[in-house]
């Protein structure tokens, strides 16, 4: 399947309620690394529906070629689409998508993608395939590329009690040092949203580690603010 000639129609669309005054704030927001069509999210969501109840969405088994094509696309909206359609099968995901998963967290990176693609897209392909967790994940943590550090510590941020707390700790306690915003902004996230579960072990664990105040801050404010 060519996927370019598929998104086609898709693209004409987006084009006709382009609107670059929009697209030039979020370009700026967004520190001028893509370019955009400038249709707020609700719309561009609904023009994206208007396009697949028309035209479908991709053969499962065609997913990752769909991905390969469409990511290398110059304006974000496309990467959006790809990243909703993808999310849309990751139940039915094989286990060799993980290098899709990879490639979408590693190229064309920023946090409006590698956030989705890490706590959605991913954590539900671990819970399917628990067993590639481990080896996946070290790797991960252990790269020099801080978005796969940042995907090693946020894809269990939805997990609640399925959370393997010794794993998220070992993964924040390995880069607890960075200097790097985005890292240090995903273990408050991410022990944040674990203190919803278990406050008293996070707290805890806060109180015993040596965190960035940042860190710190953001893993400590729904506890703060429900004392």
């Amino acid at each position: 399947m060519k996927f370019k000639t598929y998104i086609k129609p898709l693209i004409s669309l987006l084009e006709e309620h382009k609107n670059a005054q929009n697209a030039a704030n979020v370009e700026k927001y967004m520190r001028n690394k893509f370019a955009f069509y400038g249709i707020k999210t609700d719309e561009r969501r609904k023009l994206c529906r208007q396009f697949t109840n028309e035209y479908g969405f991709p053969p499962i088994e065609e997913i990752p070629n769909f991905v390969y094509e469409l990511w290398t696309h110059e304006y974000r909206d496309i990467h959006y689409f790809t990243m909703d359609t993808v999310n849309k099968f990751s139940e039915k995901s094989d286990e060799n998508w993980i290098e899709v998963f990879e490639y979408m967290i590693t190229n064309n990176s920023w946090w409006d993608t590698v956030d989705i693609i890490a706590s959605r897209i991913i954590g539900t392909h671990f819970k399917t395939y628990p067993n590639a967790i481990n080896t996946t994940t070290t790797t991960w943590i252990e790269s020099e590329n801080f978005w796969l550090n940042r995907t090693a510590i946020l894809f269990q941020l939805h997990y609640k009690t399925l959370t393997d707390s010794e794993l998220l700790f070992n993964y924040i306690l390995k880069v607890s040092e960075s200097k790097e915003f985005f890292i240090r902004k995903a273990i408050g996230w991410a022990l944040r949203q674990y203190s919803k579960t278990a406050p008293e072990t996070v707290r805890n664990f806060v109180d015993t580690t040596q965190l960035s105040p940042l860190s710190k801050r953001e893993a400590l404010k729904w506890i703060n603010r429900n004392k």
